[in-house]
């Protein structure tokens, strides 16, 4: 019987869980598509300028798409599904209490398929060889790559959990914030890893592309790490 009861309570919200995680994708994909979309174009057009495509000018472009990509589509999809359009922001709200164990599972499968099909969309409206994909730069070990993306992944996770998680009469501005650590983590890291802190937005890309850069492992274990010192560094300002 107790069984029973544990199963039942976890499907009670099926159909709204699996409504919000179909927002999620929508919203993951909207996000990813521009961002995305911004390091395409970049990539491209330093291609065809003969000029560096890790000069400074390039590495704000890439910083810019993404945080204003995710501020932008954070504020459109917060008050429907909260606008997480990463697994690893849903990993540090499940281990709050933020999100209950079956949504967690959906909203993954749903940032993660967002992914793909946002990859998907890009190299099919671009007429060049899908160039987003995140790699670690010459003399960056795997180890320095774990901990660059662990450290990245950490300050996204504490700025969810301080300004969106929390209810406070900064909420509503939530997504500003959001978006400008996103865009100050690229700042740093974009040169070095790519700066994905979001498991989501280097899958997708390399699903479409053939997995051809090695170490990818290295940005599913990094932001996992991340999530896990967000949430213990958001423990420790809340005791």
């Amino acid at each position: 019987m107790r069984k029973d009861f544990r199963a039942s309570s976890l499907f009670d919200n099926l159909r709204d869980d699996v409504a919000a995680a179909g927002f999620e994708f929508v919203g993951t994909v909207f996000f990813l598509l521009f961002g995305l979309g911004g390091i395409q174009a970049a990539t491209a057009e330093s291609a065809t300028d003969n000029t560096p495509s890790t000069g400074v000018t390039h590495v704000m472009y890439v910083a810019t798409c993404m945080g204003l990509s995710l501020l932008v589509s954070a504020w459109l999809f917060f008050r429907v599904t909260g606008g997480l359009f990463n697994p690893n922001v849903s990993l540090a709200l499940f281990l709050i209490g933020g999100l209950e164990p079956l949504r967690f599972v959906l909203y993954c499968i749903a940032q993660l398929a967002g992914g793909i099909a946002a990859a998907a969309i890009v190299r099919s409206l671009t007429s060049a060889p899908l160039g987003v994909n995140t790699f670690l730069a010459p003399g960056i070990n795997r180890a320095q790559g774990v901990f660059i993306e662990m450290f990245i992944t950490a300050a996204l996770v504490i700025a969810v959990l301080m300004l969106a998680a929390e209810k406070h009469h900064v909420t509503p501005f939530a997504p500003v914030g959001i978006g400008l650590t996103l865009f100050a983590c690229h700042l740093f890291a974009v040169f070095y890893t790519g700066a994905s802190m979001n498991t989501a937005r280097s899958f997708g890309p390399a699903v479409v592309t053939g997995f051809p850069v090695p170490n990818h492992w290295v940005y599913w274990l990094g932001p996992f790490l991340g999530s896990l010192l967000g949430v213990a560094i958001y423990a420790i300002l809340k005791q």
